[in-house]
């Protein structure tokens, strides 16, 4: 049989480097299950991943225990390393901040593909395109 999930919480936490502090402890604390436990987990699967935006569903049960799958980093991070640039534009259609090569658009659409609802590579890259034409940053051939 199955257990019963209480409650489905969605974060954020930079690779091997989650904390009991917030955003880890206001989110997790109100359900009562481990940080601590959660934390270290954490850190051990994402520890190759260090600097890296992490996103991470956590599936917490009605018995306190959790499950937890980490997902690839949101393409706006992929998008900054490619560029270059620490952040997006404040003003994307006005300011440009930086540019990217579609071989490097195509790369992260292929990273992304799993999570993407694309059904095939050109689409996925249309959809990353996208994300960085709304950060300021131009996608260039090559």
């Amino acid at each position: 049989m199955a257990k019963e999930i209480s409650a489905l919480v969605k974060l954020q936490i930079e690779g091997g480097k989650a904390s009991p502090a917030p955003p880890v402890g206001t989110a997790l604390g109100p359900h009562g299950i481990a940080i601590m436990d959660f934390v270290k987990e954490y850190n051990a699967r994402t520890a190759d991943k260090s600097g890296e935006v992490i996103p991470v569903e956590i599936t917490i049960f009605k018995d306190r225990t959790f499950t937890f799958i980490t997902k690839t980093s949101p393409a706006s991070e992929y998008i900054k390393k490619a560029a270059n640039i620490s952040k997006g534009s404040p003003v994307p259609h006005i300011n440009k901040v930086g540019t990217i090569k579609k071989s490097d658009l195509l790369a992260i659409a292929k990273e992304k593909m799993d999570e993407l609802n694309a059904h095939d590579i050109d689409s996925a890259a249309r959809m990353i395109q996208g994300t960085a034409r709304s950060m300021g940053i131009d996608v260039i051939e090559g």
